[in-house]
């Protein structure tokens, strides 16, 4: 099965057939929607979940990522596709541009970033967010797929949000050298690394941020560019997971190995039953 995460504006499913909810609990609490269930045309299994909720209900702070990540494991699912809606930081990069970036840069603050907070440490390597093979693949796809100008390889900034940049914050961001501006990458991308789930995001592209002088951000803007970036986005994720390899290409399935910093005999009864399906089989006394 493979799992597809959508952002702002990206509601409900690809054209799925024979679909179905699952109301998944999980250690970490309810997913941010019921988990819509179905078959592509050629029989892949899809697993759909709404980022924010089926009316954007979740803030990009207050979104239940970890109940997200672990609904889509307990699932079955192995690789995640994402989007996220973004603002540009180059004048190269107009709005309706798809963007499949390689690295992220974390500005958030108030967030949970790991499953394993106490009771179990986990040293994850991020060195690279973004599965290597499935951001290739997925790039790829954007460029096959859908007839907006696609970018592959960039930087994420990674904001807390709600609210959008000041002018002084989208200028330092600007001068560090990143591409894109946005408030979803994170922890999403963590989470699903200590998951040990292939993952890579496409990007649509809403706004300028507030750097250019005559560009405001507005929430209207955002919007109404995220719709217009939908069929793109939707174009672009349904060709990936029609022409998804069969077998996974990567080490993101053994990412946990000799990550774990706790002797199992250390690790409260309470705690190991939390992240069994994460980490069990690395847990073996």
């Amino acid at each position: 099965m493979i799992g597809f995460i959508g952002g702002s504006g990206i509601y409900d499913s690809l054209p799925l057939e024979d679909t179905h909810e699952e109301h998944v609990e999980t250690p970490f609490g309810e997913p941010s929607a019921p988990v819509t269930i179905g078959s592509m045309p050629d029989g892949t299994e899809v697993a759909f979940l709404p980022r924010h909720g089926r009316d954007h209900q979740h803030s990009p702070t207050t979104a239940p990522y970890r109940a997200n990540i672990h609904a889509l494991k307990q699932l079955g699912v192995e690789r995640v596709l994402a989007s996220n809606a973004v603002g540009s930081l180059r004048e190269d990069l107009p709005p309706r541009t798809l963007v499949v970036p390689d690295q992220i840069f974390d500005r958030t603050r108030k967030r949970e970033y790991t499953f394993f907070d106490e009771g179990c440490v986990v040293h994850m390597p991020f060195a690279e967010p973004y599965c290597p093979h499935m951001k290739s693949h997925l790039a790829e796809s954007a460029r096959e797929a859908s007839e907006a100008e696609v970018v592959e390889d960039g930087t994420y900034v990674c904001i807390e949000g709600p609210q959008y940049s000041t002018k002084a914050e989208s200028e330092h961001f600007r001068a560090s050298g990143f591409d894109v501006i946005g408030m979803t990458a994170i922890p999403e991308a963590k989470l699903a690394r200590e998951a040990e789930l292939c993952y890579a995001t496409v990007t649509g592209i809403t706004d300028y941020d507030v750097w250019k002088d005559d560009a405001e951000v507005t929430l209207q803007e955002v919007l109404d560019n995220a719709a217009a970036n939908e069929a793109f986005i939707k174009a672009t994720v349904q060709h990936a997971i029609e022409a998804m390899p069969d077998a996974r290409e990567c080490d993101c399935g053994h990412a946990v190995e000799g990550a774990v910093n706790t002797p199992a005999e250390a690790i409260p009864a309470d705690v190991r039953e939390t992240v069994d399906l994460l980490v069990g089989d690395y847990l073996d006394d």
